[in-house]
């Protein structure tokens, strides 16, 4: 039986095949980052960022994706995005233009209080533990 779009002869098993193989070459470099960011996490027993309510204290860990320099109030303030594969949560060390080794790309494993601003977590300077860097 042939299907009305395609030339007879041919059945939609092997586009099916072809079709998952396809999905599962081009969003596997992230879903295997997200599943190693969220293992690393679980094993420094952090809580996932995904699971963090407003007020809470927490231990998270992850990877920073970005690290920029945004005053507030006037004050100097080092913000970096922190990711563990569930979610994504902002650190903000107020009075600080820049600290050595916040760099993206750098995995960390961070304590503090989750305050919400803006619907985002933030993480007000925190205590930090950097991880070591050949640890990928």
């Amino acid at each position: 039986m042939s299907v009305p779009d395609q030339p007879p002869g041919k059945s939609d098993k092997p586009v099916g095949r072809f079709r998952r193989m396809l999905d599962r070459l081009s969003t596997s470099q992230e879903e295997l980052h997200s599943a190693e960011l969220q293992q690393d996490a679980e094993a420094a027993g952090c809580t996932k960022i995904g699971d963090c309510g407003d007020r809470q204290i927490v231990k998270v860990a992850g990877t920073l994706r970005t690290v920029t320099l945004r005053p507030r109030a006037g004050v100097p303030a080092l913000e970096a995005e922190l990711f563990d594969g569930t979610a994504a949560l902002d650190v903000v060390w107020l009075g600080r233009r820049s600290i050595l080794g916040i760099e993206p790309g750098r995995r960390l494993i961070a304590t503090g209080r989750i305050s919400m601003s803006h619907g985002r977590r933030v993480l007000f300077n925190p205590k930090y533990e950097l991880r070591p860097l050949g640890q990928e």
